[in-house]
């Protein structure tokens, strides 16, 4: 089942959904913009291992995590 992890300041929250509901297939799709939207970085784990960052939804991914914007100080 595929999964969206999202990491912030408080650890992770995992968002699974059936990519054949078209309910739950849209609300990750929205969860995506809206994450994408206000400067988190979407990656999705590739099958050797390693992640590579995307611009759009992949409704195929196995897994996308969701890293929010680096802030120096």
């Amino acid at each position: 089942m595929p999964r969206q992890i999202v990491m912030d300041a408080t650890g992770d929250t995992r968002h699974e959904f059936d990519a054949s509901d078209t309910v739950q297939l849209a609300q990750a799709e929205e969860r995506f913009r809206q994450l994408t939207g206000t400067g988190f970085t979407a990656a999705v784990r590739r099958p050797d291992g390693r992640a590579q960052v995307v611009r759009s939804f992949d409704p195929t991914a196995e897994e996308t995590i969701f890293v929010p914007r680096l802030q120096g100080g």
